[in-house]
């Protein structure tokens, strides 16, 4: 029986990579995806490659402190209990990952373990208040960072890197095949400045990538390594395999969402926001906090759409005397290298709107689902764990 178990939960882990491979794909190079900067198909390959670095050389550390301070015993982690724990993360994440939003993995993977604990009167309050604050303090402060950079300092960080979207030609970075050796080939009309950049939000998709292999592999494969029935290594092979799957099948669905629905990003917006979400994630590991990858990154796009429209600016009147601070919703004339308009010279059609780059709908759809996911992972379990015998809790 115990056997059948572990094979189960095995296949269940599986289950749960496959979705943290759906789920964090998005928000590591949705940006570059959105930008036009690279294909699907390449930010699939690196995010497989990043992933697995980052879980086979600082993961194994995660995994083996998971469930140690969130609750006061490992003895509540039997293979019954892990497989339903596996369960309810893999089941939630689908149900994120097939509505096209990228829910957090380390939400409700903590959200499940924490609901065994709970039932289990064993789960560690000051250690998951600690980590709930930073879980909603972090992406907040990723939003209103964005947002005060998208208001007030997007137009000249656009300047100073002069890069500009190739959002309607073929992506800016290609692997050309028709050689013996595959090689890198870039867009027609993509100059030097704009390559760096390319290279730029790619490594930084990339970093991001690899941060998310070195925490979210625990949340795959942890509750199995705790039985002591397998070794590391194979699980951290097992568990990356499944997240490659997920990078290359329904992240595709995330990478829609999160480069193209909610805000459409040029290029150098896609770089803003990367460097702000990695930044944030960083910061959080290195203090021992389980980050919210995803909610950070989607909040970083979310606040650098949303100040990239309410941006204002002021135009001036001379024949009235008067200026008029107003409001330019998007990209405006200026960061084209064109002057504004005087005040009633403005063609309708030519001004755009608010909803071309922050749209209130996805946004709220997106926010919605970060926050079910989670709950529908946590009180699933918890239900399970308290009023279903056979778990013996």
């Amino acid at each position: 029986m115990t056997e059948a178990l572990l094979v189960v939960g095995l296949l269940v882990a599986v289950f749960v990579g496959y979705n943290i491979g759906g789920a964090t794909t998005g928000p590591a190079f949705g940006p570059a995806v959105g930008a036009n900067v690279i294909t699907k198909l390449m930010a699939a390959a690196l995010m497989s490659v990043c992933f697995f670095l980052g879980a086979i050389t600082i993961g194994p550390q995660v995994v083996t402190t998971l469930g140690e301070e969130l609750v006061h015993t490992t003895d509540i982690f039997t293979v019954r209990s892990n497989v339903a724990v596996l369960f309810f993360i893999g089941s939630a994440l689908f149900l994120g990952n097939y509505a096209g939003v990228p829910a957090s993995t380390s939400m409700t993977a903590v959200g499940a373990i924490a609901a065994l604990g709970l039932a289990a009167g064993e789960l560690d309050f000051a250690v998951l208040g600690q980590i709930v604050i930073w879980w909603v303090v972090a992406p907040i402060i990723g939003f209103w960072v964005a947002g005060v950079v998208g208001r007030y300092f997007y137009p000249r960080i656009n300047e100073w890197i002069a890069i500009e979207g190739n959002r309607e030609g073929r992506e800016m970075i290609t692997v050309d095949r028709s050689g013996a050796v595959p090689r890198l080939q870039f867009g027609d009309d993509a100059d030097r400045r704009e390559i760096t950049g390319a290279f730029v939000v790619v490594g930084i998709g990339c970093l991001m990538g690899f941060s998310s292999g070195t925490s979210n592999i625990a949340n795959a494969i942890a509750p199995i390594y705790g039985t002591g029935d397998v070794d590391m290594v194979p699980l951290i092979l097992l568990g990356s395999a499944a997240v490659a799957v997920g990078c290359f099948t329904i992240a595709r669905r995330t990478l829609d969402t999160l480069g193209n629905d909610i805000t459409n990003l040029p290029l150098t917006a896609a770089i803003v926001v990367a460097v702000i979400s990695s930044t944030i994630v960083i910061i959080l590991s290195t203090i021992g906090i389980p980050a919210s990858f995803v909610v950070i990154a989607t909040m970083s796009i979310i606040g650098l759409g949303w100040g990239r429209a309410t941006r204002t600016t002021t135009l001036s009147d001379a024949r009235r005397g008067e200026e008029t601070r107003v409001s330019v919703g998007a990209l405006t004339a200026e960061e084209e290298g064109e002057q504004p308009p005087e005040i009633g010279e403005e063609d309708p059609e030519d001004i755009p709107q608010a909803s071309d780059l922050f749209d209130p709908s996805t946004t709220a759809r997106v926010i919605l689902m970060q926050n079910v996911v989670p709950v529908i992972s946590t009180v699933g379990a918890f239900l399970t764990f308290r009023f279903v015998p056979v778990f013996g809790l």
